[in-house]
């Protein structure tokens, strides 16, 4: 008799444990496609876009357009000699596939300013329909060395100089929330790309661009790709490509932690 309440009462802790099992593992997969799906409300961001390099592969532009794509950022170059080696033909298929196009830059702290903007340019010439040129501000990938916030500033207004005199437009300045925590109060007074993975940057300073998605799903790409909102509707948005040396005032609500003098305290409004 103790056998066979045994055999019962193990039978039953088995079946519970698959139970919990099972709980757990569509849990998982329910999390996981909330996450993979998940996006800022359309309605109020209407303009979606990529931002995408050489780790993507070869990209369908085509399939990328018809899956709610407007604009997307290229990588360019990085430092003082890299350059992305599918920059030239994701420029050139994304804009036959009517996609807006900008161009990046990574910036290290291991060259000068000069040197990555002689680079940037060779690898993407300023053009009259290019988005404004970007430039990646990141601790993640970059060099050992940590500059104090003036050396910083130094090298990047040395290569925003020639950058924005060739594009004849501000660039936009693309910020990790670890790179804006060190570096905010010493950067210039340009539209910013926040990175804020799955909420709305903070009102520390209003954003042009925010980076929303890391790890999302786009047709015509293989594998994760970042997505991003412009802050605004298609009317702003061509103000900001055609004309975004005329800078505007954040709105009330962006800035409110933002003082007068504050040097990020910018963006383009609808």
């Amino acid at each position: 008799m103790p056998d066979r309440f045994d055999r019962i009462r193990w039978r039953r802790i088995v079946w519970r444990t698959l139970a919990v099992a099972a709980a757990a593992l569509a849990l998982s997969l329910a999390a996981r496609g909330w996450f993979l799906h998940w996006q800022p409300d359309r309605a109020r961001y209407p303009l979606r876009g990529i931002d995408v390099s050489h780790h993507q592969g070869a990209i369908d532009w085509n399939a990328v357009a018809r899956d709610d794509v407007a604009f997307a950022y290229l990588k360019a170059s990085e430092g003082g000699d890299h350059r992305d080696r599918r920059y030239a033909v994701n420029e050139l298929e994304a804009r036959a596939a009517g996609v807006a196009v900008g161009a990046y830059h990574f910036f290290t702290f291991c060259r000068t300013g000069a040197e990555q903007a002689t680079n940037f340019l060779a690898a993407a010439p300023a053009s009259a329909e290019a988005l404004p040129p970007a430039v990646d501000l990141e601790f993640g990938g970059n060099c050992g060395r940590r500059p104090d916030a003036a050396a910083m500033r130094a090298e990047l207004d040395a290569f925003l100089a020639p950058v924005e005199a060739a594009y004849a437009k501000p660039a936009l300045l693309y910020v990790t929330p670890e790179f804006f925590d060190a570096y905010r109060e010493a950067l210039p007074p340009r539209p910013l790309w926040r990175r804020s993975i799955l909420h709305v940057p903070d009102s520390r300073a209003a954003w042009t661009l925010w980076q929303y998605h890391n790890r999302a799903r786009v047709e015509g790409i293989e594998g994760p790709v970042d997505l991003n909102v412009f802050e605004g509707n298609a009317a702003a948005f061509a103000r900001w490509r055609n004309n975004a040396a005329q800078r505007r005032d954040p709105p009330v609500g962006a800035a409110q932690a933002a003082t007068a003098d504050s040097p990020v305290a910018t963006k383009v409004s609808p």
